[in-house]
Parts: C-alpha cells; structure tokens; sequence
C-alpha cells in the first residue's frame, strides 16, 4: 500500500523548508557581519526567503478556512 501525498502535504513541507531557511539566512548574516557584503546579502536572501514563506502560509490558512466552512463530508481539493 503506497501513501498517498497530497498537495496540501507538499505546501505545508515547501513552508517548513522555507521557515527553516530563513533562520538559516538570519543566522549567516549575523556570523558574518565582518564582511558587511556577505551579511547584507543573507540578510537580503532571509528577507526575500520570508516573504516566500509567507505566500505558503497563506495559502495553508485560506485552504483550512475553506474547508472548515464547508459541510461534512466535503472537501476543498487542494
């Protein structure tokens, strides 16, 4: 028996990677604040990364919404 992953599934991992990235790009531009480029840069990317992050949470929210306001034993196809 396979499991099955869905799209919800991949949204929510792509939103986990991409939370996980921002901590990442946080991280190095703080252990590289020597190099005031470098640094900039990730904080840039941890910016950039966050809005990304951002656009997936939305998107997981408003598809729970959805689904919660319909009746039982409807879904909302993601």
């Amino acid at each position: 028996m396979e499991i099955e992953i869905t799209a919800r599934d991949r949204v929510l991992r792509a939103w986990e990677d991409s939370m996980e990235l921002v901590r990442d790009f946080q991280t190095y531009a703080k252990e590289t604040e020597s190099d005031a480029e470098v640094s900039h840069m990730f904080y840039e990317l941890a910016d950039a990364q966050c809005e990304h992050a951002a656009k997936l949470r939305e998107l997981l929210d408003r598809r729970q919404t959805q689904d919660r306001g319909l009746q039982i034993g409807h879904s909302v196809q993601f």
